[in-house]
This record gives C-alpha cells, structure tokens and sequence, in this order.
C-alpha cells in the first residue's frame, strides 16, 4: 500500500503540471492569435493611409504635370527656345506671340472631391440645405398648421421664359449666321478685289452696325419693353454679353488670317459653319477651329452636375427669403441711422459669401462642365484654386479663367500692341474698368435701377487691393486678409442692393428726370 501510494502521488503531481502547462499554453496561443490580429489590423490601417496618400499624391502630381505641360506647350508656342550651347535664350516679350493652348484637363474641384476630406466640406453644404428645407417646413406648419411650400418669389423671379426664350433664339441666330456669312464673303472677294480698303472699311460699317442694333441695343430694348423680371433680365443680359464676346472672338481669330492671305493672293481659308457652331456652345471665349475633346459622354456626370445646378438655385433662394428678405424689407421704412446701417453690412457678409461661393459652383463648376461633357470639350479649366490666393491679382486671374482669357488676349494683349508696350499700367487699369463696366451693365439691367455699388467695388477698391496686395504676399496671413475683405464686400454689396430694391418699392419716383433716375432712392426714402 505504501509503495502505491508512493505512485499515486506523482501521477497525481505530473496531472496537475500537465494541466498548468496547458493552461499556460493557452494564454501564450491567446496572446500571440492578438498580437497576430493586431498586426493584421494595423496592416489594414496602414494599407488604407497607404491608398489615401497614394490618391492624394496622384492628385496633385497630375495637376503639376498638366501644368508643366502647359506650361511647356506655351512657352513653345511664344518661340522659347534652348540653344545649343547650353545656355538660355530671353524668353520672347512680345505679347502678341502669347496664345492660349487647350489640353486635355479636368476641373479642380472635380479633383478635390475625390479626396475624402474635401469631400465632407460638399457634405456641409447639402447637410445647410436641408436645414434651410427643414426650417422653411417647420414655420409653415407652426404658423399655419399645415405645410406650405411657396415658391411665389422663385417663380417671379423667373417669370416670362417665353419672351426670354424667342429673344435668345434670334440672338443666336444672328450670331451663328451674321458674322459667319459676313467674313465669308468677304474672305472670297478680299484677295481679287481691287479696292481692298474700300471693300474692308464697308463690311467693317456693317458689322458695326449689325452688331450694335442687334447684340447691343435689342436685348435692352427687350428687357426695358416687356418688365422682364430680374433672373430672366439676368439671363439675357449674360447671353447678350456672352454672344457679343464670342462672335468678336471670332472676328479676332478670322480676320487676320484673311488679312495675311489677301496679302499674298492667295485663296482665303473660311473656318466651316460646324466649327463656329460647335464654339458658340462649348464653354470657351476663344474661338479654335479645333479643341481637345474626350473620347465618350458620361450621361451621369451631365445629370449629376444640372442637378447640383437646380440645388444652387433652390440654395440660393431660401437664403434670401430667410436670412435677407426678413431683415431688408422694412429697412426703408424706419428712420436712418448710421448704427443700422453698420450692423446691417455685417448681418449681409455671411448670407452675401454664401451666394458667392454657390454662384461659383452652380456657373463656373456644374454648368460649363455639365455643357463641356455633352460637348466632350477636354479643357475643364475654367477656375484654378482662388481661394488659396493671398493676393487679390492672383485672385482675378483665378477666379474665372474662361473670362479672364478673353479680356487677357483680346484686351489687354491688343491694347499693349497699338500702345507698343507702353503704358502697361494704363492698360491694366483699362482692362479693370471694362470689366467693372460690363459687371455693372448686367447688374443694372437685372435689377431695373443704376446703383453702382458693384463698379464701385470693382473698379476702385478692387484696384486698390490689387496693388496693395500683389504676388509678392505669399504668407498665410494675406489669405486671410484676402477672405476678410470679400466677406466685407459681399456684405456690403447684398445689403445696399437690397436696400435699394426695397426702396425703389416703398419710395417709388413721381417725375422721371436724369438725376431721378441715377440718384439712389434709399438715399431719401423714409416712411
């Protein structure tokens, strides 16, 4: 009995060993199956930091290359060339060698939006609409038990789309069909004609002629005749604006090669309908007889950008009936002040950059690239990055490039041209009173009255800042500065321009007289 109980004791030890070792070898499987799922995890983590900077990195390394490609195409195009010696030639300084080169590039914004974080900055702006949406419900049915969805502003503001459709019609017409046949045939008689500046200078009175009763004077005359409200003044004062740039773009580009053939006899090389067709409708102001195109049509991409269009609009309507029209529209009835008039620029300066930066979006982001997609138009660039400006000069260029091209190449260029380089700083104000001209044009068209807060902006504070603040400011602090002054103009801008419609209401003019008619009516209207 001893000799088993001296056996039972270690089976019973080597047992209780075993099962600690076990138990032991538990925890170290368990410990290394976490440790292995932890590796795994952060491999995952690290394959997805791996993929949004890959994406990030091939975001931005397309943009310096279209750049630099650009960059090279035009410094071909001016004649810059490297000589075999190692050394550089001077870039060429004439102006007029400059061109514009189209390439094949997508808008930046579409870009942007594929990165994740810019994303969400999308997201804020849809998640204001809905709030806009929301709000607009919930007052109607604590005010009135029930939900009313008005739209009467909207639709007055866009009402007469028929006398707004036949006036474009014609417009168009006259553009696709005047010019085209004009320089035709003066291009066929030009080189055998015998009295070439005869023959020029009459078809030159024509199409001064033409052009001034058609595109200048009859969309005015519409407007003025038939009370167009404002969005549909809106529409055909721009259409007037864009048709006249554009037919002038094609008389630019056409005539000197007229010019240049008729001087040698030769035959005269007329672009084809097609192509001035094609160009009176895809979103560039500088006529080609060719451009890059994309290979195919995204359907979804063109209905995905006039929806976000129709959103912008219906965004920038709730935010003038509820953040504007509630606080404007008894101003003019109430006594002046000068603390009113303060606190109600600031109050405009967050609902003015709101309508900024939809605006933006809405005509130079989901318009010219939903028309450039049916058009399989390649070069999207019709903006670059201006809200990273820190001087208002690169803002200028970088705001809308479609119509800056145009006042670049066919204003400021040709003015240096007849002025042989000189005067370049005269050229520059010029080009910014054109500008600040044509902006209030539109502006006074729209809105029935002359109250030129916009050309006061633009042509006196906006060349102030574009000297005061050139390229030179690259710190941080200048874009902030920057964003400062357009929140501020915005503000002041919204605030007089609503002001002044409310007035031209309440404070209607009992004699029609000049200065009646110049002088600001929320100047002197008090009830």
């Amino acid at each position: 009995m001893a000799s088993t109980g001296e056996t039972a004791e270690p089976t019973v030890c080597r047992r209780k060993t075993n099962h600690t070792e076990d138990g032991a070898d538990d925890k170290h499987n368990g410990a290394v199956s976490d440790h292995i799922s932890g590796l795994i995890e952060w491999k995952r983590h690290m394959e997805g930091v791996k993929a949004e900077l890959l994406e990030d990195m091939s975001s931005h390394m397309k943009i310096l290359l279209d750049n630099a490609v650009s960059e090279a195409v035009e410094s071909y195009k001016r004649g810059d060339k490297t000589v075999t010696t190692g050394l550089k030639e001077r870039p060429s300084d004439s102006v007029m060698e400059r061109k514009k080169v189209f390439l094949h590039r997508a808008s930046m914004l579409d870009d942007l939006l594929e990165v994740e974080h810019f994303r969400t900055i999308y997201h804020m702006f849809l998640a204001g609409l809905c709030v806009f949406v929301i709000s607009t419900a919930a007052v109607d049915i604590i005010d009135q038990g029930r939900l009313v969805l008005e739209f009467d502003l909207l639709f007055y503001t866009f009402g007469q789309l028929g006398t707004v459709t036949w006036s474009w019609i014609f417009l168009f017409l006259y553009t696709l069909l005047v010019p085209y046949k004009v320089i035709s045939f003066w291009g066929s008689l030009y080189p055998k004609s015998k009295h070439k500046i005869l023959l020029s200078a009459f078809v030159g009175m024509f199409l001064l002629v033409s052009q001034t009763c058609v595109l200048c004077i009859f969309p005015i005359y519409v407007i003025k005749h038939y009370q167009l409200p404002p969005a549909s003044s809106f529409i055909v004062s721009l259409e007037q604006v864009r048709l006249f740039m554009k037919s002038y773009s094609f008389l630019r580009e056409t005539i000197p090669v007229v010019l240049q053939d008729g001087s040698k006899d030769k035959s005269t090389r007329i672009p084809s309908l097609s192509s001035y067709l094609y160009f009176l409708f895809c979103p560039t102001l500088l006529y080609r007889e060719s451009y890059p195109r994309t290979p195919y049509i995204r359907w979804k991409y063109v209905a995905k950008n006039f929806a976000q269009f129709l959103g912008c609009i219906f965004f920038m309507y709730f935010t003038l009936v509820t953040l504007c029209i509630p606080v404007f529209k008894n101003m003019s009835k109430q006594p002046f002040s000068t603390k009113t008039l303060v606190l109600s620029f600031f109050h405009a300066t967050m609902p003015g950059t709101f309508i900024l930066l939809i605006t933006f979006f809405a005509f130079l982001h989901c318009w010219l690239n939903a028309f450039a997609e049916m058009l399989r138009f390649a070069d999207r660039i019709f903006y670059k990055d201006w809200w990273n400006s820190t001087s208002f000069s690169n803002y200028y260029r970088t705001w809308n490039v479609v119509v800056h091209d145009w006042l670049y190449y066919y204003v400021y260029q040709d003015l240096l041209w007849l002025l042989k380089k000189r005067f370049r700083t005269a050229v520059m104000l010029s080009v910014f009173l054109i500008s600040a001209s044509v902006h209030e044009f539109v502006f006074t068209l729209s809105l029935g009255f002359f109250y030129p807060v916009m050309f006061c902006l633009f042509a006196i504070f906006g060349v102030c800042f574009n000297f005061m603040m050139n390229d030179s400011r690259t710190s941080p602090v200048w874009n902030v500065m920057m964003w400062t002054f357009l929140y501020i103009g915005q503000g002041i801008q919204l605030c007089l321009y609503c002001q002044e419609w409310y007035a031209q209401i309440h404070c209607p003019l009992t004699e029609k007289t000049f200065w009646g008619l110049i002088t600001p009516r929320s100047w002197s209207c008090s009830l």
